[in-house]
């Protein structure tokens, strides 16, 4: 039986030339990591969208991330190890488990649509039975399941690997993310 060489990784990252990679962080700080970075010379943009918020008494506006929980930042091989260290800094986005660097041009295109549109946003991936899903946020962040059926927009039925029992939760699609079929991390 002929055995076939297991596929090696790629990596992008250049010693002398620095280049786009995205990050994910923890949930809900984008805006501190980016500061965070700033603070140790490390290059990084957070696409923001500006909104209006309309409540009973009284109108806000905000500044919230065009892509929770992702920020891109523009690195050479030496400042791989200091982004990995900065607090709240998760990990870096992976395709296929290779660190595949983002063309300048796609984040050129992001920053002139975030800065002429309004509007914009972005929408995660959407979620399908059969899919393998984690909880990134709250109280039962890290617990991993096959998503059986997605009743509406806020209540899922996901089945938890190491239980063996289907749950229904009531939990905001932002605080779950595909494990197949997604970015790898």
């Amino acid at each position: 039986m002929k055995q076939v060489a297991p596929l090696k990784a790629e990596n992008h990252l250049h010693p002398t030339e620095a280049r786009w990679f995205a990050i994910y962080t923890r949930y809900k700080r984008e805006k501190t990591v980016a500061k965070a970075l700033q603070q140790k010379g490390i290059h990084c943009y957070l696409p923001i969208q500006k909104l209006t918020r309309y409540y009973v008494r009284k109108v806000k506006h905000v500044d919230l991330p065009l892509i929770n929980c992702y920020l891109f930042v523009k690195i050479t091989k030496e400042d791989y190890i200091p982004v990995l260290e900065t607090q709240d800094v998760v990990r870096f986005v992976n395709f296929s488990r290779n660190l595949v660097a983002i063309p300048e041009e796609e984040i050129s295109i992001l920053q002139r649509v975030v800065g002429e549109l309004k509007g914009v946003s972005a929408e995660p991936s959407r979620f399908y039975p059969g899919a393998e899903v984690e909880i990134i946020g709250g109280q039962l962040t890290g617990l991993k399941g096959i998503l059986l059926e997605q009743q509406n927009e806020k209540n899922f039925v996901v089945e938890l690997n190491s239980l063996g029992y289907a749950l229904l939760m009531h939990i905001d699609p932002g605080l779950l993310e595909l494990v197949r079929g997604r970015l790898e991390v």
